[in-house]
């Protein structure tokens, strides 16, 4: 039973890289969005003065560029935990 619960180093380190990743991938993407656009990202996409082309199109870069960076980071992150987890079960005395 108690190895169903999710290890809690495992969830501070998840916790942590998902911060990291959110950040990481904001930045990123304001970035790209700048240098496709040439303006700014739009702060309320429900303002008059943003077009929905631009309200739709910045939301989809958004959610599809966080949802991939998440996925592809949290992958990644786990495959390392469990490689150290399984080397540190193997190495004796330790």
């Amino acid at each position: 039973m108690a190895d169903d619960k999710p290890d809690v180093a495992w969830r501070i380190i998840g916790g942590l890289v998902g911060l990291a990743t959110g950040w990481a991938a904001r930045k990123l993407l304001t970035f790209v969005w700048v240098k496709a656009t040439g303006k700014e990202p739009p702060v309320d996409t429900e303002a008059p003065e943003v077009s929905l082309a631009e309200a739709i199109g910045y939301a989809v870069l958004m959610g599809v560029g966080m949802s991939v960076a998440q996925i592809v980071v949290n992958r990644t992150a786990r495959k390392r935990y469990d490689a150290w987890r399984a080397l540190k079960q193997v190495t004796p005395g330790q």
